[in-house]
């Protein structure tokens, strides 16, 4: 039977709809075609060789941005589909919402974001944006691919304690919402994982840590000798405890605020997807403790000036000779402007490729 969807949900009809007016598909509604466009266009495919915390190749164990915004859409749309939202749309948001992450992580990011510094530097969420709106290309008719205007807003907002984009004050739908509560649940709990996995956290520093501690608790680690499956029983139960409160919290502020229509959604000041306030000071806990102890571990934050000089010489030597770029990119040099489009090529590599392009 049908989802009946809620009415401050986003739907075909209250939708703003996409920017080159297209006919109805038979089979599929426009935001299942916002979500397959997304997974068929090629930064997609290559987010799976790009950094999550671990550098792609290490480890197969290991997240990749791909598995991320998989393991995202998936809490999404649980989310989404309990709230009686949008689930294509949220699905189509959490699937796309780092397309515009460059190779290496935030580290990459935060290279090129320095050397495209005069141009207006490089943030990956307007990165997205410029993805699906320009750089992906499968249509003769216009660049692009042409997204819904919810899918595009949401990826252009998207936010997260290290994601605070500038732009528009355009107010974000609840779906978009539920894609930065989604993902940071996500990081959190995979994160953790990893680094367990990885050797570089271990449980006697995570003694202390509230969500931790209460996960162990809910499984009852002590009684479970074998360490893979405590700590994937762990990072799960804190995962289902956070999309819990997320979903209950989201609905009392939805009955609270008195939200009856998309318009209600648009004008009202607050946050109406959200953790309680309970949760959201043990999260910040356990992100404090990741910060430290796995995003700024020496083997971690050591890697910054080999990826530094990485980036910095495949930025020059493209710049320099920019006929070694595809043709793609040598056609719009002229519109862009050259470091943008440099910026554009090296923060579209995975990280495997940019090693190898070294030389």
């Amino acid at each position: 039977m049908p989802q009946t969807l809620a009415p401050y949900a986003v739907t075909e009809h209250n939708s703003r709809g996409r920017q080159f007016p297209e006919k109805p598909h038979r089979y599929r509604a426009d935001f299942e075609r916002d979500r397959d466009r997304i997974i068929h266009c090629a930064a997609f495919r290559r987010l799976e060789g790009k950094t999550q915390v671990f550098t792609t190749g290490l480890n197969d164990q290991y997240r990749t941005r791909m598995t991320h915004s998989i393991e995202v859409a998936q809490i999404g749309r649980t989310i989404a589909r309990v709230l009686n939202l949008n689930e294509s749309l949220t699905e189509a948001i959490c699937l796309a919402h780092d397309l515009g992450h460059s190779p290496f992580g935030h580290a990459g990011e935060a290279v090129l974001n320095e050397l495209t510094a005069d141009v207006g530097g490089f943030e990956h969420n307007r990165q997205s944006l410029r993805i699906v709106d320009f750089l992906e290309h499968p249509y003769p008719a216009f660049a692009g691919l042409n997204l819904m205007y919810e899918t595009r807003m949401a990826l252009a907002k998207h936010q997260s304690p290290y994601d605070n984009p500038e732009g528009s004050a355009e107010a974000i739908c609840l779906e978009g919402r539920i894609a930065d509560v989604a993902d940071r649940i996500a990081y959190n709990c995979h994160d953790l994982e990893d680094g367990l996995r990885s050797r570089l956290l271990n449980e006697e520093q995570l003694k202390g840590i509230t969500l931790y501690e209460e996960a162990c608790r809910t499984v009852g680690a002590e009684r479970i000798d074998d360490i893979v499956i405590r700590r994937t029983r762990i990072s799960k139960a804190i995962l289902d405890y956070l999309a819990i409160d997320a979903i209950e919290t989201s609905r009392q502020l939805l009955e609270k605020h008195q939200i009856q229509s998309l318009e209600d959604v648009y004008d009202c000041p607050v946050r109406l997807i959200d953790l309680s306030a309970e949760v959201e000071a043990k999260l910040r806990e356990l992100e404090r403790f990741l910060y430290t102890n796995l995003y700024y571990h020496p083997k971690i934050a050591g890697q910054a000036a080999a990826i530094r000089g990485w980036l910095t010489r495949l930025f020059e030597k493209y710049s320099a000779r920019p006929e070694l770029m595809p043709h793609y990119y040598q056609h719009m040099i002229a519109a862009e402007g050259l470091k943008r489009i440099v910026c554009d090529y090296v923060s579209g590599m995975t990280d495997r490729y940019a090693m190898t392009m070294q030389e």
